[in-house]
């Protein structure tokens, strides 16, 4: 059994059913004065990027202050608004029974998402998803721009071997975070991309949504499907 399983947040174990763009538009006013007309890509994005993209859209440019105190305002949405997410969003079929089945055979399981921590630990814990996660262990979207690099500094934080590790994730982009560092993908289609991006994103193994829960297990574990 893989020693180590990193699960993205958004379209993978839940889906936030538009709260999240809205508490995003609360902070990026509260940090930039501004009202957020549009918002840049968001699948596979870190919030840095996001954020300093977005901002580009408005046609300001930000610093790491910036985004810090987008972050923080971010937050504090977040645990004001944590009723809101509960009823308006929903954890994805399947999410639940995965995260115990995983618990169950001893495997680690982590966080490897463009969300910042506080807010990963929000969004999970709203849906009663968070108490299987170690979150120290994970890799967040204030450590690093770049998807790739959080799955190495969460292997490195996790003192684990890459062909230990499995990611779930739903969009090309953990995918190709994940490959680059040696690990293996599950890929979900609950997200905006469908089975076949994902297969060509080089994905070994793609399923609909996670409510097979022994076939998830077994793919883990790398039996063939």
């Amino acid at each position: 059994m893989p020693r180590l399983v990193l699960w993205d947040i958004d379209h993978t174990l839940i889906d936030t059913r538009g709260v999240g763009r809205e508490l995003s538009a609360a902070a990026f006013l509260q940090t930039t004065g501004q009202v957020m007309r549009e918002q840049a890509k968001i699948d596979g994005i870190t919030e840095p990027v996001i954020f300093r993209e977005t901002a580009k859209l408005h046609g300001l440019s930000t610093t790491r202050a910036d985004f810090e105190r987008f972050a923080r305002a971010l937050t504090e949405e977040h645990l004001k608004r944590g009723a809101e997410l509960r009823v308006r969003g929903h954890a994805l079929p399947g999410a639940a029974a995965a995260l115990d089945a995983l618990d169950a055979v001893a495997t680690r399981q982590t966080v490897v998402s463009g969300n910042i921590r506080p807010v990963s630990e929000i969004k999970l814990q709203v849906f009663g998803l968070d108490r299987h996660i170690l979150w120290e262990l994970g890799a967040y979207g204030e450590d690093n721009d770049v998807r790739a690099e959080l799955v190495r500094l969460s292997l490195r934080r996790a003192n684990a071997a890459a062909e230990g590790t499995v990611l779930i994730g739903d969009t090309p982009a953990d995918v190709e975070g994940a490959h680059a560092n040696g690990v293996r993908v599950i890929a979900v289609a609950s997200g905006r991309s469908d089975e076949t991006v994902l297969r060509d994103a080089g994905a070994e193994v793609v399923l609909s949504d996670l409510r097979d829960t022994e076939l998830l297990v077994k793919l883990v574990r790398g039996d063939s499907r």
